[in-house]
């Protein structure tokens, strides 16, 4: 796909986010974070939680962009009902770590994208994730790498932590952020084509 006559915007800062869209020939015209409170609601479950960030972000975004396409996402790290966060210090990394290791969970892609008509379309990807029993050493050494801050759940897919991913059911580009599959697809269906 080539760029669409009207202006492509991601509603996102994650360098992640822009290179997977590079991957499948999308270059946005601009990026603009939507800077939203992401704190899910109380009783909030982790789907709901992953579609209603992406649809506020895309909303947020849209406001400053008439006429714009906007696509949001949200990545939601799950272990049963508990939302895992982003970690931010050393001590949620190996919370999470801890959770995580040994057990299957699940990865949430909350993806939406707005049209410049005002027409909405969204979809929730889910992405099965197995780690093996990881060792403290092992976890120790991830948490060396800081390659954890800031990502959901505590890792990333794409880096260091694949070789503690023992098995992977579904969108592997919804576990680095961005279902590529289901973004086209919505972007398609919504009219965004070559010129």
């Amino acid at each position: 796909m080539v760029q669409g006559a009207s202006p492509l915007i991601l509603a996102s800062a994650s360098p992640r986010r822009l290179d997977l869209l590079a991957q499948i020939g999308l270059v946005p015209d601009a990026v603009d974070p939507a800077d939203i409170d992401e704190s899910p609601l109380p009783g909030e479950l982790p789907a709901p939680h992953a579609a209603r960030l992406a649809e506020a972000k895309a909303r947020a975004v849209a406001a400053r962009h008439p006429g714009a396409y906007i696509i949001a996402a949200d990545t939601v790290v799950a272990c049963g009902r508990r939302i895992l966060p982003k970690a931010e210090s050393e001590a949620e990394a190996r919370a999470c770590l801890a959770l995580l290791s040994g057990r299957r969970h699940r990865v949430l892609g909350g993806l939406c994208v707005l049209a410049p008509s005002g027409r909405m379309a969204q979809r929730l990807v889910t992405t099965a994730v197995t780690f093996k029993v990881l060792e403290s050493g092992e976890r120790q050494a991830y948490i060396a790498s800081g390659e954890w801050r800031g990502k959901a759940g505590g890792y990333a897919i794409q880096g260091l932590a694949a070789m503690h991913v023992r098995q992977i059911v579904g969108s592997y580009s919804n576990v680095v952020g961005l279902p590529l599959y289901e973004t086209h697809a919505l972007l398609t269906g919504l009219g965004y084509g070559p010129r």
